[in-house]
């Protein structure tokens, strides 16, 4: 039996699921989310948890009851409270900062970077060089900060670029500089 596929899912009461034949909807203070969900799965309201059981044993039905139970879990979560993810940028004159629907980076290359944020994504900075990326859907939250940090990774040799906040670059040890 699948670990995490198991689990029930707490629904807070300002949380409204409704649950169709293919599809699943969640509706909370934050936005509405949905999610269309394969037939080797069902899923099953029991009180206030609801729970994701299988149809059969195959390896697809045992492969979808994890996931489906994790999406659904992402789906409560981010209706009811979001999710977040920080970014930091190190390096000399590197700075983001917010102009209207536009995220402006100077990343040490000759022009500015626009990004266009995303709908359903709110991007904030607290400094500089600190960037909050913040939303309801964890992948939409997660595939945005990626593609921020992919207009200049951290290098391992003087830290610059953007990473994580959470992130720790393994620095290498650069020329010895002995003749």
């Amino acid at each position: 039996m699948s670990r995490i596929g198991k689990l029930p899912i707490q629904v807070p009461s300002a949380v409204k699921v409704t649950v169709s034949e293919t599809e699943i909807s969640v509706q909370g203070p934050k936005g509405t989310l949905t999610q269309r969900y394969q037939p080797e799965v069902t899923i099953r309201p029991e009180g206030d948890a609801y729970y994701v059981v299988r149809n059969n044993e195959s390896k697809r039905a045992r492969a979808m009851h994890g996931l489906y139970r994790q999406l659904l879990f992402n789906m409560v979560k981010g209706v009811s409270d979001g999710f977040t993810r920080e970014l930091v940028i190190t390096g000399v004159g590197y700075r983001a900062e917010v102009q209207g629907k536009a995220l402006m980076l100077n990343l040490g290359y000759s022009n500015p970077i626009e990004y266009a944020i995303p709908e359903g994504i709110t991007i904030t900075c607290e400094a500089p060089t600190k960037v909050a990326i913040s939303g309801i859907d964890i992948q939409q939250v997660g595939q945005c900060a990626a593609e921020i940090r992919s207009l200049r990774p951290p290098e391992p040799y003087k830290g610059k670029g953007v990473k994580y906040a959470n992130e720790t670059v393994r620095r290498k040890v650069g020329k010895s500089g002995v003749k």
